[in-house]
């Protein structure tokens, strides 16, 4: 398999510059490696991240990431503070139920038109008619209560709503159709040019934007997989290039970017002994795992920090939560792992006795579990089987199975999953742990039902501003007593936040990296109008 790969990586090497000449790629027929001089008129860009259905933002599009093109009421900074963006101040009321946003009366489209509260509301009503992947299923209403104005109703109380404000790209009115996406038209930092399918994007700078101009004129951005990504350094051809751990060298004229993360990968633990079933009839419950001192041998157990060495070659950080690091986190979930003897002694005294073959068993049953990865992830395939490695010191045997998201979707509610996951939103906690969503879709699928987590989530949504959020997302995870976290009611264990790998030409400056959630690609650009060439 290996040597495979890397003869995929030598082809797509040699083919790279004659394939690039062919299809107009910038960067193509230029001078290889440090040679090639940057200019602040173009950058060349192979960081993936190529959506299937466009640059919509009503249909998902700029959700992890920088919609680019289009402007958001609200961004975070580069610590993870919420600031203005289109919005110049917003207030929230008594009840929750009204958040009412002022908008900058400099915006303009593209296309020159202005940028007016209409085309906010607008936007907010169309994503929530398409079920965008931005949560906005407990907003009634958005309107316009004058040009520069926009008043959003919900239907309950939902301090999250400022996420979204964060996420929603904002799309103009009077441009807006089914094919928006295929040729947008927004008010952000750059301004869409063309869009070849499965090849490039290109896109320049838009003159006409209120905020910090980026200094770059024009960005080329190739969609090429981690083989031509590769390929293209080696060439000199691009100027920022995603990579892999596997694919990590010292290349001439180009420097490694490490960039943190929430990107993480963790391992579901059914909470509940099987027998039963979820409203769609799928089956629920593990009886290995339902015992909590399965789950917790597992968490306190395993030495991340040699996961991440061996199955990510160190490109990576112990995650102990969803959000390690976010402002919803707590810090109560990170703990000491590695404790074997500690949690071979705490499986002993549960019942757990191992047996002849160094897999423990209690009351006839052995300690014995599938663990599904997605098929042809071969970063979740190694975190696997590094994973089922450390449990069999335990006397846990995990037995790993690669499949398709079909087979997972049918399974994940009895059998663990290596799942990825990692937003910028809380609400991603909440539909991992809350108690009536689960078995719903992808949401709780290890059927854990703690009611105190459930009303410090509801406090949480139910607060005014984030910060009062944040102390209820924190004592959901553990509040000294109880908690979603490892100290309570561990149901999943969190292995690694993957570090995301870019190759970065020598001379360019990518400022400073925001907290990276799930993905490679357009979350990398995220911070764009700090880029720059080095003096």
């Amino acid at each position: 398999m290996k040597e495979e790969r890397i003869l995929k990586i030598l082809l797509a090497a040699a083919v790279f510059t004659a394939f690039a000449a062919v299809n107009g790629f910038a960067g193509a027929g230029q001078q290889s490696g440090a040679r090639r001089a940057l200019t602040a008129d173009s950058l060349t860009l192979a960081i993936g991240g190529e959506p299937d259905e466009g640059f919509d933002p009503c249909t998902g599009w700029g959700r992890y990431g920088s919609p680019l093109f289009q402007s958001t009421l609200i961004e975070f900074d580069r610590d993870m503070n919420y600031t203005n963006d289109l919005a110049t101040a917003y207030s929230v009321s008594a009840d929750g139920l009204t958040w009412t946003f002022d908008i900058r009366n400099d915006a303009k489209f593209s296309d020159g038109r202005p940028v007016t509260a209409e085309d906010v509301a607008f936007t907010f009503n169309t994503a929530k008619e398409a079920g965008s992947e931005v949560d906005l299923t407990r907003m009634k209403a958005a309107r316009a209560a004058d040009p520069a104005r926009v008043v959003f109703e919900l239907n309950t109380p939902f301090s999250a709503f400022i996420n979204a404000a964060v996420s929603l790209g904002i799309v103009p009115k009077h441009a807006y159709s089914p094919s928006y996406g295929q040729k947008p038209i927004g008010s952000g930092p750059y301004v869409f040019v063309q869009w070849d399918k499965g090849q490039q994007l290109i896109v320049e700078r838009n003159e006409n934007y209120y905020g910090t101009k980026p200094v770059f004129k024009r960005l080329t951005l190739l969609f090429l997989d981690d083989e031509g990504a590769f390929a293209a350094v080696q060439s000199g051809s691009v100027d920022i290039a995603m990579t892999v751990p596997m694919l990590v060298r010292d290349i001439k004229g180009y420097s490694l970017l490490r960039a943190r993360t929430v990107d993480n990968r963790g391992v579901s633990l059914p909470s509940t002994k099987s027998g039963t079933f979820s409203a769609d009839n799928l089956p629920v419950g593990n009886d290995v795992t339902s015992d909590t001192a399965i789950r917790k041998a597992l968490i306190y157990g395993i030495d991340r920090t040699a996961i991440v060495r061996d199955a990510l070659s160190g490109y990576g950080t112990p995650a102990y939560s969803v959000c390690d690091g976010l402002p919803w986190w707590s810090p109560e979930t990170r703990i000491a792992d590695n404790d074997v003897a500690g949690q071979k002694a705490a499986l002993d005294a549960a019942g757990w006795r191992l047996g002849g073959d160094g897999i423990r068993a209690k009351n006839g049953l052995r300690a014995s579990f599938t663990l599904i990865y997605p098929a042809g992830d071969s970063v979740r395939q190694s975190i696997t089987m590094a994973f089922a490695q450390q449990a069999r010191a335990l006397g846990i045997e995990v037995l790993p199975k690669g499949g398709s998201w079909d087979d997972i979707g049918l399974e994940m509610y009895r059998t663990p999953v290596m799942f990825g996951w990692g937003s910028h939103s809380p609400m991603e906690t909440y539909d991992l742990y809350y108690g009536k969503l689960a078995t719903t879709g992808y949401n709780n699928v290890t059927n854990i039902h703690n009611p105190t987590v459930d009303r410090y989530m509801d406090a949480a949504l139910a607060a005014r501003d984030a910060a009062d959020a944040n102390i209820n997302w924190k004592k959901a995870a553990w509040d000294g007593t109880t908690g979603y976290s490892n100290q309570g009611d561990a149901t999943w264990c969190w292995i690694a936040n993957i570090e995301h790998l870019y190759y970065v030409r020598d001379g360019l400056d990518v400022g400073n990296q925001r907290i990276h959630p799930h993905g490679h690609g357009f979350p990398v650009v995220s911070n764009i109008k700090e880029w720059k060439l080095k003096s």
